[in-house]
């Protein structure tokens, strides 16, 4: 490509990237540039005040990463003639080149479905069945998108963009070759996704915290296309041959561990601090009143027409106006009078109800009263982190059968009962006098 058809747009992660003149007309689209409009973190910047990025920057960093990766993982001295046979997209150099191409349109295109504030409140705020990716994909289908994907040289399939933005499990409807699954976790693989890399290196530069940083460098340069070793329990194919995934050579290994050690230290101390968590909630509350039928447009105009400034303004507007609806909940946003932690299980709490934060929830809410009252409990599913493992001596292994720290990797998790912090004085003394009982009661209960 001509230097004259390149573009830079400067990212504080990743200094330049270089976009094509298709992925300008991607980056000029109003899908794209509303993204300029989406708060990365939601209200995170009311507790750590720098969190002021966007998913607009978040989205270039995604195709930037998953650019080198894709350029390292399809090295022609990284890439065994087994691995050759198993996924055509890369073996053929013009499939390399169009599926290049594909891969970072699907990762600049892969969070264009979020809500105002992204996360805060997207499982309530959207009819049943609908979701992020899902409104992702409709927008990658939809008509502005599709003519610049036509335009292309050669033209991009939707389906292929949609496959490797969303991934099989959201796109579960769509059938997967062995390549495009490898593709699609290039940007939302759980081990070695570059949406997971960019989101940790970027939310920790932004909220000042160490937490979210590992050394992304070395780890791309030692990923790999592997084969499941021989010990997986994952079944051959009808070839003999077991399925691709992204891998990592064994130098690469602790670069791998510390990128999911830092998600779990993100998680515990940033993403699931109470205090961030309670402003989500009260945002859903705001919501829930002020949003007509109590949910988010899903038609492509609709969503397009909604960001955070839309939101802000609504919150502005109600929080100084008792007659306008969600004006408690907006009020205690804008005013930063939000509910405070009453009440957090112990281990000790646990051991004897493990519904013990449920169980002091509802009691307090029977006796204080349902709106002085809010109950967030959010745990990790148990997942292990399974990926092969190039050794030293060319055999590929399974991670978990040599790393330690994989196996006893902590999740995250929230339990805790907050209340209206006029009544908190009074609730923690109630509290002190009938926490032994409630918990001891609800859990004798059959």
């Amino acid at each position: 490509m001509l230097k004259k058809n390149l573009h830079e747009i400067r990212d504080p992660i990743h200094v330049f990237v270089r976009l094509d003149s298709t992925e300008r007309k991607v980056l000029d689209s109003r899908p794209f540039q509303r993204l300029r409009h989406i708060h990365q973190l939601g209200m995170t910047y009311l507790l750590y005040p720098g969190a002021t990025h966007r998913r607009f920057e978040h989205s270039l960093g995604v195709m930037e990463l998953a650019s080198r990766v894709f350029d390292v993982v399809t090295r022609p001295d990284a890439l065994t003639d087994e691995i050759r046979n198993l996924l055509p997209e890369i073996a053929d150099e013009d499939k390399r080149r169009y599926w290049r191409r594909v891969l970072r349109m699907a990762a600049l295109c892969h969070d264009l479905g979020h809500l105002p504030f992204s996360h805060a409140a997207e499982k309530e705020l959207l009819p049943e069945g609908w979701d992020h990716e899902k409104l992702t994909r409709e927008l990658i289908c939809g008509r502005e998108l599709q003519d610049i994907w036509d335009e292309a040289t050669p033209p991009l399939r939707n389906g292929d963009l949609v496959k490797l933005a969303v991934g099989p499990e959201k796109a579960a409807d769509l059938i997967f070759t062995p390549g495009e699954s490898v593709l699609a976790e290039i940007i939302v693989g759980d081990a070695f996704g570059v949406d997971r890399m960019d989101y940790l290196l970027r939310d920790s530069h932004h909220t000042g915290v160490a937490y979210g940083r590992f050394d992304h460098y070395r780890l791309i340069d030692t990923l790999r296309i592997l084969t499941a070793p021989p010990s997986d329990t994952s079944e051959p194919d009808r070839s003999g041959s077991r399925e691709p995934a992204l891998g990592v050579e064994e130098g690469g290994l602790q670069s791998a561990e510390a990128l999911l050690l830092a998600r779990y230290f993100m998680y515990s101390q940033v993403y699931l601090h109470p205090v961030r968590r309670i402003y989500d909630i009260h945002l859903r509350d705001f919501l829930r009143e002020w949003l007509s039928n109590g949910v988010f447009p899903t038609d492509l105009e609709g969503h397009l027409a909604w960001t955070d400034n839309e939101i802000g303004a609504a919150l502005s507007k109600s929080s100084g106006d008792s007659s306008q609806k969600g004006h408690e909940h907006s009020r205690r946003i804008v005013s930063h009078e939000h509910f405070k932690r009453l009440y957090v299980p112990s281990g000790d709490d646990l051991k004897i109800n493990p519904e013990a934060g449920l169980a002091v929830f509802s009691c307090v809410k029977h006796d204080f009263g349902s709106e002085k009252v809010r109950y967030d409990q959010y745990a990790e599913k148990g997942q292990v982190y399974e990926f092969p493992v190039l050794t030293q001596e060319n055999r590929s292994v399974s991670s978990t059968s040599i790393s330690q720290v994989l196996g006893s990797m902590p999740l995250a998790s929230v339990d805790c009962v907050f209340v209206d912090r006029k009544l908190l004085t009074k609730a923690k003394s109630w509290l002190a006098e009938h926490k032994a009982s409630i918990i001891r009661l609800e859990a004798e209960t059959p």
